[in-house]
């Protein structure tokens, strides 16, 4: 642990107020034409996924958790959770669900991400903004249904359902980007 100025925080980091974890999602610097310039940080708590909004003098100390970044290699899944791998050291860490969260469909085996540990408990993972997914089902093109007019529903290989173009059929490889799910293009083979 070590303290930092309030106004050198940024979005991402890790800080330690009253014993609980807290990731910055944004950090704004304000000098107001009178009086003394704050810094507005919004964060959310890494235990239960609360956002709390908190203002500090720009001078004021901080306590910043420092937390360990490395790219591990997906596994499997299991009533534990999810297991991965270190490519480096094939040490082996396992990330409960909650942490996942939604991103968990979207995992294919020896996918590399980035998952961030404090004091060896996994807090986040970072997955990899697209990934190449198969079409299990969509319905037909319609004749005289042009590629801009309108995008159709499509399931995916991993069960999850997105909108694609009216010439994407069942069986086409598709990149999607894993923050929302969304159809990006088709996959070059």
């Amino acid at each position: 642990m070590a303290k930092v100025q309030a106004s050198s925080l940024r979005k991402g980091n890790v800080v330690d107020m009253d014993g609980k974890l807290y990731v910055v999602l944004t950090s704004q610097n304000i000098h107001p034409g009178k009086g003394t310039p704050v810094t507005q940080l919004d964060m959310r708590r890494i235990s239960d996924g609360v956002k709390v909004s908190e203002r500090y003098r720009t001078t004021e100390q901080v306590e910043r958790a420092f937390v360990d970044e490395r790219e591990f290699s997906f596994l499997y899944e299991d009533g534990e959770g999810f297991h991965f791998m270190n490519p480096q050291t094939y040490d082996q860490i396992v990330v409960p669900a909650d942490v996942i969260g939604d991103s968990a469909g979207y995992l294919q085996d020896g996918m590399l991400v980035m998952v961030s540990t404090h004091n060896e408990v996994p807090i986040a993972i970072e997955m990899p903004s697209r990934v190449v997914l198969e079409i299990v089902d969509t319905e037909p093109a319609m004749k005289g249904q042009t590629a801009s007019s309108s995008y159709k529903p499509a399931t995916l290989s991993n069960g999850a359902r997105t909108m694609v173009p009216p010439y994407i059929s069942a069986g086409t490889k598709v990149v999607i980007l894993t923050e929302d799910g969304s159809y990006v293009e088709r996959a070059k083979e």
